[in-house]
């Protein structure tokens, strides 16, 4: 197999994310689900994302398994390579993406790479070096009560130095205006300077564009799936059938479950519209964490009610920042956060032997255990929903999956995924 770009993604549902929009640019794409030893000839394609679990993980694991990764992918002829991270920079003072990035570079021999996060399309954009979500800049929204990573940090360039080894410096949105040449410059004036990293401004595809364009010679690039769409376009040959591009990963008319992990703001108000349309259990945090049966009586509630109504009903954990942090306060945030993924992982395990094809499922952690407990080592990436979530469906045909990160998609989300066969 012969591979032209290899992603490392920190989490499933950023994996989904950047292939969903390489897929949507005609190349041909899968998504592993861990680093793997072999990959059959008969899944050749384009770019291949590795999706791990390293977002939130100790960093020196981040750093090991990403490494990992990266050597398979040079193994399969790769001619560049890219970490994929969240478009809001999740991470703290102390990694991940630093640390990953650094060892990246260090495992390529390379000196340097941009930090370009920005996806205008989901409201994500940079601007002198801040991260804004929509009109709001990082640490004024609501990511700035994140469970696991409160983003209260909106400059990138201070962000990175903070958590990583080597100088950050900023590519502004007057020098990629001015062309993809005026960028290769600046960034050659920035290595000379002895900066490592460049944050780039971008607030429009057309500077997105230009980025992807002008960072065409490096090996490694940083940032979330907004450079997709240009990268794609280095390798497409001018004759891919985009229609057909996500074919095998559309998804059938099957028994479908919703499961809601994330505390996300836009993914309360998703909740919130979709409640109301369809049977909902909300999860018990307690339980997760003391009730041994508690598994088998939600599955049993899922089973009385998949067929009252024609969409599908929904089990979720979501909750109001003030709330969980009275659970975080008295369980403690990691073993509170674990026991949630834990029921996650064996709730959709015993889903899938009840007869259950189609999970529709809201934040990375979520997706992540998800994913484990339905033994999936692989994806097709097939349509998106929404703009960086796509269907996608198992190797082996017998699994369909919407991985949706906490804020993507609109309060319309869960139901707009199941009009592909409603």
């Amino acid at each position: 197999m012969s591979v032209k770009l290899g992603v490392i993604a920190d989490d499933f549902t950023g994996a989904t994310d950047i292939a969903g929009f390489l897929v949507d640019s005609g190349l041909s794409c899968i998504q592993l689900t861990k680093v793997p030893t072999e990959i059959d000839a008969k899944h050749s394609v384009d770019c291949v994302v590795v999706s791990l679990k390293s977002r939130s993980c100790d960093s020196a694991l981040a750093v090991s398994e990403s490494v990992s990764a990266l050597r398979w992918l040079k193994k399969q002829g790769c001619e560049q390579f890219y970490f994929k991270y969240c478009s809001t920079f999740d991470s703290t003072e102390r990694g991940n993406i630093g640390p990953v990035t650094d060892a990246l570079l260090d495992e390529l021999d390379e000196d340097f790479t941009v930090v370009c996060p920005a996806l205008p399309v989901n409201g994500r954009t940079v601007f002198n070096g801040y991260l804004f979500v929509f009109q709001e800049i990082l640490s004024d929204s609501g990511m700035s009560k994140h469970p696991i990573n409160p983003m209260t940090e909106s400059n990138l360039i201070k962000l990175m130095e903070r958590q990583s080894a080597g100088k950050c410096g900023l590519i502004d949105y007057q020098t990629i205006e001015n062309g993809p040449q005026s960028v290769v410059e600046k960034i050659e004036e920035l290595k000379n300077q002895g900066n490592r990293y460049a944050v780039t401004d971008a607030f429009t595809v057309e500077h997105l564009q230009t980025i992807s364009q002008a960072t065409r010679s490096l090996k490694l690039l940083t940032g979330g799936s907004g450079l997709a769409p240009g990268i794609a376009s280095h390798y497409a040959s001018g004759t891919q059938d985009f229609a057909s591009a996500s074919l095998m990963g559309y998804p059938e008319n099957a028994p479908t479950i919703v499961l809601s992990g994330s505390c996300s703001v836009m993914t309360n108000k998703q909740v919130g519209v979709y409640k109301q349309l369809v049977p909902s259990y909300e999860l018990n945090i307690v339980d997760c964490l003391d009730n041994s049966d508690y598994v088998e009586i939600v599955t049993e509630w899922v089973k009385g009610n998949l067929d009252s109504t024609p969409l599908a009903p929904i089990v979720y954990a979501t909750a109001q920042p003030e709330e969980l942090k009275r659970i975080q306060d008295r369980y403690g945030m990691k073993e509170s956060s674990e026991a949630v993924e834990t029921f996650f992982q064996r709730l959709a395990e015993r889903l899938s032997d009840i007869g259950i094809k189609n999970f529709i499922v809201a934040g990375g952690e979520t997706s992540g255990a998800v994913t484990k407990g339905l033994g999936v080592n692989g994806f097709y990436i097939g349509p998106q929903i929404a703009p960086g979530v796509p269907w996608v469906k198992s190797i082996d045909g017998s699994i369909s999956l919407a991985l949706k990160s906490g804020n993507f998609g609109d309060e319309q989300f869960f139901k707009k995924a199941q009009d592909f066969w409603l």
